[in-house]
């Protein structure tokens, strides 16, 4: 799963791929922006933690990685 955070007074968007389910990582953000956890920690699958205040979060988007297609008949 694919998972940008865009984080306040930042130029640059975070981008990390997790082995979580987009359910499992909205709960983490809503929990983050409720007030009911200080951070959005998320895991990516190399195991590298990536830890933001939820009060810098700008926006967080949830999707499935892009496949690279491969080829000139690729469409």
């Amino acid at each position: 799963m694919e998972v940008k955070i865009g984080v306040q007074h930042a130029a640059r968007e975070l981008v990390l791929e997790v082995a979580d389910s987009a359910e499992d990582v909205e709960r983490a953000v809503e929990a983050a922006l409720s007030g009911s956890a200080t951070v959005l920690s998320l895991q990516d699958e190399k195991g590298r933690k990536v830890i933001v205040p939820s009060d810098r979060l700008a926006y967080v988007e949830i999707g499935e990685p892009s496949v690279r297609r491969v080829g000139f008949g690729a469409v």
